[in-house]
C-alpha cells in the first residue's frame, strides 16, 4: 500500500469516461471533448477510464483529450481483467453491453499477470500516453470472482513495486465483492459504483468498516445511480443502476428530492454532496458527455447544503 506522503490527491470530483465510450448512445468526437474540457476548466484534473467503455473508444478519445493538458497536473486511471481481441466473427453488429460502437471487438476475461500486464501495455497505446497513475481491477465478480482475485490482485501489486502506477485497487458495482478484495489484497483504493450514493448505502455494513481499518480509500462513482437521482424530479423514465427504476426505489428518490425542494436544494447537489461527507472517500466521480451538464455538476459541489437538510435526509 501506497505510504500517506505519497498518496494521490484526487480533488473532490473526478470525471467518469464512460459516456465517451458511447454509453447508451453515440456522441460525436466534438461533444466529448467539449464535455472534458468543461470538466477541465471546472478544475477537475481526475479522469477514470476502461477498455470495456465502447470496446477502446473511451481511452481513445480521452487520451487524445489529455494529451493536449500538462502531464503532472491530471490523475488518470484505468482497468484491467478485459483484454479487447478482434471479433473473429465481425458482420457488422453493434455491441450488446450497453455501449453504441460496431463489435468488432470482443472482451476477454484475463487476470492472470501477462494478461494485466497486455492490458495495460495496450491501454497506453490507445491512450496516447506514457503512463497511467491507478489501475483497477474492474468486475471480476462478473467473470470469476474467485481466480480474478487470485491472481489480479497480486498481479496488480507487482506493477505498482515495478513502479508501472503509483495506485492500485478494484472497481466494481458490489459492496460485498468490494470488502472481499480489500481484505485479501494489499490495495490503496476502491472504486465502488452505485452502492453508496444518497438513495441507498449497502457500502457502510461492510466496505467502509474494513477500508478505515486497513486504510483503503474509496473513489465513489455511479453518485446518481445511472441517472435517477440526476435531476430534482426523479422520473419513471430514468435509468436506475443501469436498468428500470423498480416502483418503490423511484418512491423513495421522489421522497429524497421533495425533502430537498422544502430547503431549496436540488435533490442533485445533495447527491453529489452526500457521498464526500464520509471520511472513507477520497473523492466522488460523475459522468456525462453534456458539457452544460459537466459545468452544472461541477457548480452544485458548492452550494451550501443546511446540516438540518441532512438531519432530515438520515431519518427517510
Amino acid at each position: 500500500m501506497s505510504s500517506t506522503e505519497s498518496r494521490i490527491e484526487f480533488g473532490p470530483l473526478g470525471f467518469g469516461a464512460a459516456s465517451a465510450g458511447n454509453l447508451y448512445r453515440a456522441v460525436d468526437d466534438e461533444t466529448v471533448e467539449a464535455a472534458l474540457e468543461a470538466a477541465w476548466q471546472s478544475g477537475i484534473r481526475y479522469f477514470d477510464t476502461a477498455p470495456h467503455y465502447g470496446l477502446g473508444l473511451s481511452e481513445r478519445r480521452l487520451g487524445a483529450f489529455l494529451r493536449s493538458k500538462p502531464r503532472d497536473e491530471y490523475v488518470i486511471s484505468t482497468k484491467v481483467g478485459r483484454l479487447l481481441e478482434p471479433n473473429p466473427h465481425f458482420a457488422g453488429g453493434r455491441d450488446g453491453e450497453g455501449f453504441d460502437v460496431p463489435d468488432d471487438m470482443i472482451r476477454r476475461f484475463d487476470p492472470s499477470a501477462d494478461g494485466i500486464r497486455r492490458s495495460l501495455d495496450d491501454s497506453l497505446e490507445r491512450l496516447g500516453l506514457d503512463r497511467v497513475d491507478v489501475l483497477y481491477l474492474h468486475d471480476p465478480d462478473v467473470y470469476d470472482l474467485d481466480r480474478g482475485l487470485r491472481e489480479g490482485l497480486p498481479a496488480l501489486a507487482d506493477l505498482r513495486a515495478e513502479g508501472l502506477v503509483r495506485e492500485i485497487g478494484v472497481g466494481v458495482n458490489d459492496a460485498a465483492v468490494a470488502a472481499r478484495a480489500v481484505r485479501e489484497g494489499d490495495l490503496d483504493l476502491v472504486m465502488i459504483a452505485g452502492r453508496y450514493t444518497l438513495l441507498e448505502q449497502p457500502a457502510l455494513e461492510e466496505l467502509f468498516p474494513v477500508c478505515m481499518e486497513r486504510g483503503v480509500r474509496v473513489v465513489d462513482a455511479a453518485v446518481f445511480n445511472s441517472g435517477l437521482l440526476a435531476t430534482s424530479s426523479p422520473a419513471a423514465t430514468a435509468t436506475y443502476n443501469y436498468g428500470a427504476v423498480p416502483p418503490q426505489v423511484l418512491e423513495r428518490a421522489q421522497r429524497l428530492a421533495a425533502i430537498c425542494a422544502a430547503h431549496g436544494v436540488e435533490l442533485p447537489a445533495a447527491a453529489l454532496q452526500f457521498p464526500a461527507r464520509h471520511p472513507v472517500v477520497t473523492t466522488v466521480v460523475f459522468g456525462t458527455s453534456n458539457p452544460e451538464s459537466v459545468r452544472q455538476n461541477a457548480e452544485r459541489m458548492h452550494v451550501d447544503i443546511p446540516a438540518e437538510l441532512w438531519a432530515e435526509l438520515a431519518e427517510v
